[in-house]
């Protein structure tokens, strides 16, 4: 193992580069002098049961200008215990989002099957901009709060007042973010990787990521093709689509999911009493959707919110029950708590303010010029309606502050894997936030590389929840390097069962159908889950 830290005033200092590029030409400059990395006893309780040590990192705030103004980003770190010939180099680790707080998830090496794991060094790291990093950005902590607008603009004034907020918001976020605004795009985010992995003396970086936590790791291999040694990329971003039309594609990809998740719910009728079919119970939600639009319930659940709770389970399997019973208790008892609990479960991660929200904002606005005009956000978000009524109107008005953001957008990174090494890419068949065609994509560029599909899932992101096929082959991929056999067409290279939907009545399940068990790395995995 390379344990040594680069002196400051040695080989941090290499080319400097201030455009988008390829090749090892492409690397952050550190300014001489910066003081090394030390690692200190971190305060995260997860970390702490892990052994972690944490730290800082300093980086220039504008990688044109590397002698000017720096940013800190806080980093974790949990070192291998196999002998040292058996070390296998540092892995950054990505949760997605973008705006995740990441630093707390150098914890999840435990979770890879095999003690594949406990080859590499785990590298934690909060994103420039976000959680412990400094400076970190939040602009309202209260725009995420209750008593919102119905999202489906069907007055004008509905429209009105939507327009009025994220307009606010994005001026808000201009006055919080100032030039940090200008400098919180994928591509510097990118840059930070690669300074961190100088700072910690690495010839090469090690990656899995998450979601957009997949996109970092295509630009990464872009910018940097011979720095990448593995990577394992989760619920893959297309490269082609971002960011505004992502979002529509993930309209219709949603609302075929929360169709499977209702069909889910009527097989236990019996338990949730919310319609004996899909469709039964589909024509509900959307009665009680309208019902709260007129009255919120508790006055404060009010059909924005309730879109919000379901939502949920168009992203993963995990929380179906409680979602279910909570829709029930309400139709059923008219008792909001339960619903109250889980959308308040679902902001309570932007400790701080709403930091998580503003930097999705931050990096997706400024990574691409949005469409200025609104006539074309309008005539796009109701032909996608028309098709899929669930989630259209909620994503475009969270994404509307793009419209007029502040910070200077950029061009996205053509994204190229054609010299890279060998990499992992993983999803699930209807996964709805990134589409699997986004997973065919990256297949396509990535020449080496070979994707596993959970045939039929709606899990967004869900590897190391224990379903084996999947988990198995991560852990031989990152203790030989050993890949599925790549096959033939725009396909999948290894196909496995999906993480379960639950049994009521069980408890929580993990990816074989069985009781998870408490444990640190898993919950770290859950919080990151829910910032994605």
């Amino acid at each position: 193992m390379r344990r040594r830290l680069l002196a400051a005033a040695a080989a941090l200092a290499v080319a400097a580069s201030g455009a988008v590029a390829t090749g090892a030409g492409a690397q952050a400059r550190l300014k001489p002098g910066y003081p090394k990395l030390t690692w200190t006893t971190c305060t995260d309780s997860s970390l702490l049961s892990r052994k972690a040590e944490c730290g800082f990192v300093t980086v220039p705030l504008d990688y044109k200008k590397p002698d000017g103004e720096t940013i800190e980003l806080a980093v974790s770190r949990i070192k291998h215990t196999v002998p040292e010939k058996q070390y296998q180099g540092i892995m950054l680790v990505n949760p997605g989002g973008p705006g995740a707080k990441g630093q707390g998830l150098s914890v999840i090496g435990s979770l890879v099957p095999k003690e594949a794991g406990s080859a590499y060094d785990w590298i934690g790291f909060d994103p420039r901009g976000v959680g412990a990093s400094k400076p970190s950005l939040s602009c309202d902590s209260d725009y995420a709060g209750y008593n919102r607008p119905e999202y489906v603009p069907t007055t004008t004034a509905i429209e009105t007042a939507w327009l009025k907020r994220t307009e606010k918001y994005a001026k808000d976020c201009a006055a919080a973010g100032g030039e940090l605004l200008d400098h919180l795009r994928t591509q510097d985010t990118v840059r930070d990787m690669e300074s961190i992995r100088l700072v910690l003396g690495a010839t090469q970086i090690n990656f899995y990521g998450f979601s957009y936590g997949t996109y970092l790791g295509q630009v990464y291999s872009t910018m940097f093709p011979s720095r990448v040694r593995r990577m394992v990329l989760d619920g893959n971003v297309n490269p082609t689509r971002v960011w505004y039309d992502s979002n529509l594609d993930q309209d219709l990809a949603f609302d075929k999911n929360i169709k499977i998740y209702f069909a889910w719910v009527a097989k236990y009728d019996r338990i949730y009493h919310l319609g004996r079919t899909g469709k039964a119970v589909e024509r509900l939600y959307y009665s009680q959707r309208a019902r709260l639009a007129k009255k919120p319930a508790g006055g404060k659940i009010g059909s924005s919110e309730f879109t919000d709770v379901l939502l949920q389970a168009g992203y993963y399997v995990f929380g179906w029950e409680e979602i279910a019973q909570a829709f029930s208790d309400w139709v059923r008892k008219r008792d909001p708590e339960p619903l109250k609990k889980l959308y308040d479960k679902n902001n309570s991660l932007e400790a701080g303010g709403d930091n998580g929200y503003a930097m999705y904002l931050a990096t997706q606005c400024s990574d691409v010029q949005w469409p200025l005009s609104w006539t074309k956000w309008t005539s796009d978000n109701w032909e996608t309606h028309r098709r899929a009524p669930f989630e259209t109107w909620a994503n475009a008005w969270y994404n509307a502050p793009c419209r007029t953001w502040a910070g200077k957008p950029g061009i996205p990174t053509t994204v190229s894997g054609e010299t890279v090494a060998p990499i992992l890419l993983i999803s699930e068949t209807f996964d709805a936030a990134t589409p699997f065609s986004g997973s065919l994509e990256v297949r396509k560029r990535f020449p080496r590389s070979a994707l596993v599909e959970g045939v039929g899932g709606t899990t967004h992101a869900g590897s190391l929840f224990g379903d084996e096929c999947v988990d198995n082959t991560i852990a031989d991929y990152l203790a030989t390097g050993a890949l599925p056999k790549r096959k033939a067409g725009e396909r999948s290279d290894k196909r496995c069962e999906p993480v379960p939907a639950p049994e009521p009545g069980s408890g929580p399940v993990d990816g074989k159908g069985k009781r998870a068990e408490a444990d640190p790395a898993r919950a770290a995995l859950e919080r990151a889950m829910i910032q994605r």
